[in-house]
């Protein structure tokens, strides 16, 4: 008797993973590359950016938030 072997395809779907932290976010310079600390609001490291700008001279930041994701399978409606 000969087995037999099937094949199953699953949509995934990627969505904002909102169970665990929020965002994170960090600035750094764009001068030097020194960073601020990572925060979980934006104030703090806005803050740095001014502090650092007054200490140094340095007018460029980069802004970086980090987000999280979660990838979940979706059953189909259709038939096998």
């Amino acid at each position: 008797m000969a087995e037999r072997t099937g094949w199953r395809f699953v949509n995934w779907v990627l969505q904002l993973d909102t169970s665990g932290s929020g965002p994170i976010y960090e600035t750094e310079c764009t001068t030097c590359g020194e960073s601020s600390e990572a925060a979980d609001d934006k104030e703090a490291p806005e803050l740095w950016c001014l502090q650092h700008a007054g200490r140094s001279g340095h007018t460029g930041f980069r802004a970086l938030t980090t987000s999280f994701f979660r990838a979940t399978q979706v059953e189909s409606g259709g038939a096998d």
